[in-house]
């Protein structure tokens, strides 16, 4: 193979560990899986430690920005939720990644994290209130990502399938005039729409939050 380079490296390591977890991510694993000898991978990365920042810096490149005073605040604090998302939701391993690593050590999440701060205080927030909005986005995003529309690759689609058939009809048996909601919405509870919506309705709800209380501000 050609030369091996630090994205490479990575991305096989984000594969594992979306596949197995990150506790199948070794040096010697990634080594065998890349055909090379683990000397090489210490070129790029001299421990576990390193390699997982180096893990979370990549999955955060794909959707880091600049702040622009030249387009609307909302826009682009949207944009930064939206991408945190997709990067959760396209790596499984993404979430995990981020919660072990030190991310002060991690360049393009200072990056990120100074842009929603500073898009925050656009918005008219104080310094103690632009904190707890980039910790809430976070913790948002990550939670959206971990939802009941995550993927469960143990399961084939049929069984999903049945599960869900099983969990809706179990609600629509309730009593209707003890749980009359609950056995009215028994399907879209259960099925839960599509990944899409359910991740742009809950983007919408943690923006709205912000957006409404930044109006306040405006007019208070």
């Amino acid at each position: 193979m050609g030369k091996l380079t630090r994205e490479a490296v990575v991305e096989q390591a984000l594969e594992i560990g979306s596949a197995e977890g990150l506790q199948a991510v070794t040096i010697r694993r990634l080594a065998q899986e890349l055909g090379v000898t683990p000397m090489a991978l210490y070129w790029h990365f001299k421990n576990k430690e390193q390699l997982l920042i180096g893990m979370a810096d990549h999955l955060i490149e794909g959707f880091v920005i600049a702040e622009d005073h030249a387009r609307p605040w909302q826009e682009q604090l949207r944009e930064l939720v939206t991408g945190l998302v997709r990067v959760l939701r396209h790596y499984p391993c993404a979430a995990a990644v981020l919660e072990e690593v030190d991310h002060m050590t991690v360049p393009n999440f200072l990056r990120v994290w100074d842009t929603a701060l500073g898009l925050a205080k656009q918005a008219g927030f104080s310094y103690e209130e632009n904190c707890l909005i980039s910790k809430y986005l976070l913790q948002g995003a990550i939670a959206l990502a971990a939802g009941p529309m995550s993927r469960r690759p143990s399961a084939s689609s049929e069984e999903r399938a049945e599960c869900l058939r099983v969990k809706r009809a179990t609600l629509q048996s309730l009593p209707p005039d003890v749980y009359p909601h609950i056995v009215e919405m028994a399907g879209p509870l259960i099925d839960g729409g599509t990944t899409e919506l359910y991740d742009t309705f809950g983007v919408d709800i943690l923006m709205t939050g912000i957006e409404t209380m930044a109006a306040r501000l405006r007019t208070g």
